[in-house]
């Protein structure tokens, strides 16, 4: 691997389109940074896939968006975030380029989860992925040991929306059914964490389907915030992100595919390229 040292711009990666929503919350926050998007659809979903597997695909798309001049990474995925950040941060890094970072979605999430709920009682939506690795738990209990988590696993969620079936009919059953599941486990939750970047493409059907006493937490403004609070935090790794306010789009899939699907999530066309890790 050869890399430089040049400013470059910031990596988004996403085992397919969900980190788009993060993306665009990205740049509506911060227009003037640049930005590379990498979406792995040839290889998604990752939330059935075992730790290994998540751990070598991630360390691959971040392996390659430092090929391409990125000096920060944010997996905007959550299984990835879940299944390989630490992993990629204490063993990879200081082997690849000590001063390079990658952060993920779960800890920025976690540190204001406790600004939402009164009554301590959190339910998390994710993929199985994501739910089995018990990692929001985790998290939460360091900060807030107070608060009780349930994990809820959605193995359909993404499906329905990279299918473009998110506003269908048949997508209520699958909602209602796991809102129920998670409700029935714990009646007195307050706040439901949408713990997969695909999930707010569902919020109107999840609202539908929610107690009003319960509030939804989508996670992409809350992320760009915290972005936005490391790059002032760090000088050293802001000056080391360009500001031409440009985005670009690869995949590891077929790009008119991903061009259409992607029209979904942020609303105006896209080209991207394919990309072979």
């Amino acid at each position: 691997m050869i890399l430089t040292s040049h400013p470059g711009p910031i990596g988004v990666f996403d085992s397919g389109y969900g980190g788009l929503t993060i993306l665009n919350e990205f740049r509506q926050r911060m227009p003037e940074l640049d930005f590379v998007y990498m979406g792995d659809n040839a290889r998604a979903p990752y939330g059935p896939r075992s730790y290994e597997v998540v751990y070598a695909y991630t360390l691959q798309a971040v392996s390659k968006l430092f090929e391409m001049g990125c000096q920060l990474v944010i997996l905007a995925c959550n299984t990835a975030s879940a299944k390989a950040l630490r992993t990629i941060q204490q063993r990879d890094l200081p082997n690849i380029d000590a001063n390079r970072r990658v952060l993920g979605v779960i800890r920025p999430t976690v540190e204001v989860i406790n600004d939402y709920t009164t009554t301590k009682h959190v339910g998390i939506f994710g993929t199985v992925g994501t739910i089995q690795s018990e990692s929001y738990q985790m998290e939460i209990a360091k900060f807030y040991p107070d608060i009780s988590v349930v994990g809820e696993a959605c193995p359909m969620w993404v499906a329905l929306v990279e299918n473009g079936e998110a506003n269908s009919t048949g997508a209520d059953y699958f909602v209602q059914k796991h809102i129920d599941a998670i409700l029935q486990r714990d009646a007195e939750i307050d706040t439901f964490l949408l713990g997969c970047t695909h999930y707010p493409l569902l919020f109107e059907k999840i609202r539908k389907y929610t107690p009003p006493s319960v509030q939804i937490v989508s996670q992409g403004a809350i992320v760009a915030q915290s972005l936005h609070k490391y790059l002032s935090r760090h000088p050293e790794m802001a000056a080391r992100c360009t500001t031409n306010g440009t985005c670009s789009y690869f995949t590891t899939e077929n790009p008119d595919k991903f061009n259409e699907a992607a029209g979904n999530f942020l609303n105006h066309p896209v080209q991207a390229l394919h990309l072979k890790v």
